[in-house]
């Protein structure tokens, strides 16, 4: 006989809960990661990295469109304090490094940030970070490839005395319609890359040389026309103004992690990975800082507002002739063009780490056994760049790509002092000192670069958070590697 009286059952939504608490928190080991490392869908990378080549990878990704494009954007904003923006952008690089190097040594993998996060913070938190790199690399491509139009314009009329029209290499609502220049280079970067990561360390190897080599030369020549007063009135726009280009300028270090990205095709990642990281910051900092001082000594501050292809024009003012710009833009051309081509490997990379865990597609952890490289994923993710490169603007594409970066350091600050306390023993070849000091340091100088940024950035950044929360939460936990095994 029925009991009409009973009451209906009671969905347990505690135990639904904590199921989906762990899912969301759920670790993947460092042991596993490591043992991981290089299998890919039908194929494996192949370990042929330096410790030179790492450098070089870490350096081709930096010293590029920031120093050579983004310098004219800083210095209205800071005015001869753009030195000191450097310094500030520079040592929350610096306090990152720090933690990456740490991270890079003991879990020396291709996912770079985004794995360590997985190892030490949860996936859904390591999707956060992967999702931010995206964000770095892949749109940082994009907009490399957008200053790379303007050197190579200075380049064509310096030497055949022709340039690209407008129509032709600026982005709509800038005057054009597409920028040809911007999808050109990354469809060059991708058939390096397709050719396999040894020789495409190669390429990058001779084109920092030449970036370095051209970068000494502008501080030769601008050096003859710097004048003491330029610097009278040091922070005109205070410390606001400062704040301000300092978290511009810090687009202009992203790129430093892009050896940890390389830690599946390194010879001995967990000696070379961490003094690469370091060595890259070291070299790019001293330059970045007498480059910036020796332009606004050659220029009055005010006169950078919109310049383009800034460096090249201080010289041709500065010599009088146009030979010495024109060769500098000869060595911007091909230096963009190397950032080009190491920060979309190091996007490849990430995307393929990810894929391997299930977080995204499997298509991008295909290998390909002829070469050792992910090529079905290097060609998807470089015709994105491309595609972006082509019809957004320089300015929006720097400021978003800054955002996503400092999220993501500010997650790795926070995974070496997780790791510190959860695996106090395991062996680390590289270890930052005064324990916790620095990475709070480094986690405190991201967020104050961040919320230097502007609101409209804030924006952009949330809806990318939450079309990335969405995928996750439709596709990534349902499909994760933990998530199958665990059933």
């Amino acid at each position: 006989m029925l009991d009409h009286g009973a009451a209906p059952p009671v969905e347990d939504t505690t135990a639904r809960k904590t199921t989906v608490l762990t899912a969301l928190t759920r670790r993947k080991p460092v042991e596993r990661l490591v043992a991981e490392g290089g299998q890919g869908e039908g194929g494996n990378l192949r370990r042929s990295l330096s410790m030179w080549q790492l450098t070089m990878i870490s350096i081709g990704a930096t010293l590029g469109t920031g120093i050579f494009v983004v310098l004219g954007d800083a210095v209205p904003k800071a005015g001869p304090a753009v030195t000191l923006a450097f310094v500030i952008a520079g040592l929350t690089a610096l306090f990152s490094a720090l933690s990456y190097a740490e991270l890079a040594g003991s879990i020396p993998v291709a996912g770079s940030s985004y794995s360590y996060a997985y190892a030490t913070m949860g996936e859904l938190v390591a999707w956060v970070c992967g999702w931010c790199l995206v964000l770095e690399y892949g749109v940082s491509v994009a907009a490399v490839a957008v200053g790379w139009g303007e050197y190579l314009n200075e380049l064509l009329d310096g030497t055949i005395g022709v340039t690209i029209p407008a129509l032709l290499s600026s982005a709509p609502g800038e005057g054009g319609v597409i920028n040809l220049p911007g999808l050109i280079v990354v469809l060059l970067a991708m058939v390096f890359l397709l050719g396999g990561a040894r020789e495409s360390a190669l390429v990058n190897t001779i084109m920092v040389f030449v970036k370095i080599a051209a970068l000494v030369l502008f501080c030769a020549i601008g050096f003859v026309g710097f004048k003491s007063g330029n610097y009278e009135d040091f922070m005109p726009l205070g410390m606001a103004g400062v704040s301000a280009a300092g978290a511009s300028l810090f687009f202009s270090y992203i790129g430093f992690d892009a050896a940890s990205t390389a830690g599946e095709e390194a010879k001995d990642p967990k000696r070379d990975l961490p003094r690469a990281i370091m060595l890259s910051l070291l070299i790019v900092t001293v330059l970045y800082v007498l480059v910036a001082a020796v332009a606004v000594g050659a220029w009055n501050w005010k006169e950078f507002e919109g310049s383009e292809a800034t460096l090249a024009a201080i010289m041709n003012d500065v010599s009088g002739q146009t030979f010495w710009g024109t060769l500098l833009a000869l060595g911007a051309v091909i230096s963009i063009a190397s950032v080009v081509l190491t920060v979309l490997y190091g996007q490849t990379r990430v995307l393929f780490a990810m894929s391997r865990d299930g977080l995204v597609p499997r298509v991008f952890a295909k290998v390909s056994g002829k070469t050792g490289t992910p090529r079905v994923n290097t060609v998807i993710v470089s015709l994105f760049c491309a595609a972006l490169a082509s019809v957004i603007p320089l300015g929006k594409l720097v400021d978003a790509t800054s955002i996503g970066t400092l999220f993501a350091f500010a997650l790795v600050n926070i995974a070496v002092i997780v790791l510190r306390y959860t695996r106090p023993d395991m062996p680390r070849t590289f270890k930052v000192a005064l324990g916790p000091v620095f990475p709070v340091l480094g986690f405190g100088f991201c967020v104050y670069n961040m919320f230097s940024l502007d609101t409209v950035t804030w924006v952009v950044f949330g809806c990318w958070m939450a079309a990335g929360l969405v995928f996750y939460f439709l596709y990534g936990m349902r499909r994760s590697r933990l998530a199958s095994e665990q059933k």
